[in-house]
């Protein structure tokens, strides 16, 4: 899914200043940064909202963002300034922030060299369907497909390529992974899209939902400090404008700005409390109840609830 550049890395240690240093054959690209700063690995930065995870990251203090990107035009896109449109001011990107990397290749080694020293990781890579020009002949409706990359390949091989890389390099490492509501169902009309039935009547492809909660489970069961965050219908619109509901097993229905996702995913690195928790997040329309501020607060309204993984299918 995303393609890997060769990169080196070591630390260096400056009279209580890290210094790290990435060696790539596009030169040397080197970021210094106070120790106490915390290393956040976020994927899918080029993604709409992997970008606002990333963005939000890079203008926060304490914080140092390494974000990976897809393609080289991604990243060139990144630096100059395109991608999403958000609501706060979006600082501009440090080049040696962006790593073109693969997450679903074989060899791992560049992942693996990228997680050294991280304190986190944000995990924003999803198969993205698109309509392949083609109408099914019975529904009449456009049929998708996951032209860069089929769910089974980009959300769960990909997925657990990054937690087994997170495992080890530091057992202690907080994994924070953006689902999607809905994995309850396994009759979910998400499932099908990019879905082929074959003549035997046997199928490929598809289950986004299914491969999603396969990563999950996965996760969990890795040891690591996790949290899973499913949100409703994404929506491109300004975030910090609504009042956020989180629930469990898809029993809240709604949607979501990309922007009030990353808010969450960002804010449950700053809270034990979100540390082996897995739960819903939707949002009221803006003017209806009181704009989301306190995410701890919201994280305590759950009272404890998780989702069941007993419920709906893994692939």
């Amino acid at each position: 899914f995303f393609f890997v550049s060769e990169i080196k890395m070591t630390m260096i240690k400056m009279k209580g200043t890290a210094v790290l240093i990435f060696m790539s054959s596009f030169g040397y690209l080197s970021s210094a940064f106070s120790a106490e700063s915390r290393r956040v690995l976020v994927t899918g930065a080029g993604g709409p909202t992997g970008q606002h995870v990333f963005r939000k990251l890079l203008k926060k203090p304490g914080y140092l963002p390494i974000g990976t990107v897809r393609t080289e035009a991604s990243k060139k896109s990144l630096l100059e300034g395109g991608g999403i449109e958000s609501s706060y001011d979006a600082p501009p990107i440090p080049s040696d922030s962006l790593v073109v990397c693969d997450i679903t290749d074989d060899d791992t080694s560049t992942l693996d060299d990228i997680m050294k020293d991280c304190d986190a990781v944000i995990i924003a890579t999803s198969a993205v369907p698109a309509p392949t020009g083609e109408v099914d002949e019975e529904t009449k409706r456009p049929k998708f497909g996951f032209p860069n990359g089929q769910p089974e390949v980009v959300d769960y091989l990909g997925g657990k390529n990054l937690i087994d890389a997170t495992k080890k390099a530091n057992k202690d490492i907080h994994v924070v992974l953006c689902s999607s509501m809905g994995g309850t169902n396994p009759s979910n009309m998400l499932n099908n899209l990019g879905k082929v039935t074959k003549e035997d009547g046997s199928t490929t492809g598809g289950d986004i939902l299914k491969w999603k909660r396969k990563a999950e489970v996965y996760l969990q069961q890795s040891g690591l400090p996790y949290t899973i965050v499913h949100p409703g219908g994404l929506l491109n619109e300004p975030g910090d404008e609504r009042e956020l509901c989180l629930g469990v097993d898809d029993k809240v229905a709604g949607s979501v700005p990309r922007e009030d996702v990353a808010n969450v995913m960002i804010a449950a690195l700053e809270d034990e409390e979100c540390r082996c928790r897995s739960f819903d997040l939707v949002s009221k329309p803006v003017g209806e109840g009181v704009v989301t501020k306190d995410y701890a607060k919201l994280v305590k309204s759950l009272d404890g609830a998780n989702c069941d993984y007993s419920l709906g299918e893994i692939a």
